[in-house]
């Protein structure tokens, strides 16, 4: 697994309806860490307007990952209300009418959770334990 930094100039084309929450990990400690250790390696987040419940999100497009069967993936590493989150259109895709459907991989989103948390783990030092 590759991960590539997607920056607020690009995120509107890496934009897509069908990310949805992954899993969230509570705790500000958590919550602080990764917003530091994001900074300090991407700088600006992916999107550039933090709110009281939201106050950064880091896209990534994920390259080298099995197969997904999905033209691109996409990750998004957030806090929201004070916790962290996770979230990928991994098992998802649009229809026809770009509502968001389960696809044939959606069963093996843990698995990919947990290939996230080892990744970032090793690439980041972000412990989720």
């Amino acid at each position: 697994m590759r991960l590539e930094f997607v920056s607020v100039e690009e995120f509107y084309f890496a934009l897509t309806l069908a990310v949805k929450t992954l899993e969230e990990f509570s705790g500000m400690e958590l919550v602080t860490q990764a917003r530091s250790l994001l900074f300090d390696k991407f700088g600006q987040s992916s999107t550039a307007a933090p709110g009281k419940q939201n106050t950064f999100n880091y896209v990534f497009r994920v390259h080298d990952y099995g197969d997904s069967s999905a033209a691109q993936l996409i990750v998004s590493i957030a806090d929201w209300q004070d916790k962290l989150r996770f979230s990928s259109d991994f098992g998802w895709t649009l229809n026809v009418e770009r509502k968001p459907i389960r696809t044939e991989h959606f069963e093996q989103r843990r698995e990919f959770a947990e290939d996230l948390r080892s990744h970032l783990k090793s690439w980041l030092g972000l412990v989720l334990e």
